[in-house]
């Protein structure tokens, strides 16, 4: 068995820094307007990470894998 990891480009590891940086950044949506049927925009910019960082870490796994 072989359990070294294949080389892969450090790009695909700097695309799993998006959705933190993207969250961590608090002034940045720390705000009500505009809300999306009727959730402030805090809190649907939130649940919008949740699907785009998995799309992320698949894009991430296909391309390492």
């Amino acid at each position: 068995m072989d359990f070294r990891q294949p080389a892969s480009s450090p790009l695909l590891w700097i695309i799993l820094l998006i959705p933190y940086v993207a969250l961590l950044w608090l002034p940045f949506y720390n705000d009500t307007h505009p809300s999306l049927m009727g959730f402030p925009f805090f809190y649907w910019y939130q649940f919008l990470w949740v699907p785009l960082t998995s799309l992320l870490i698949y894009i991430v796994y296909r391309g390492i894998k």
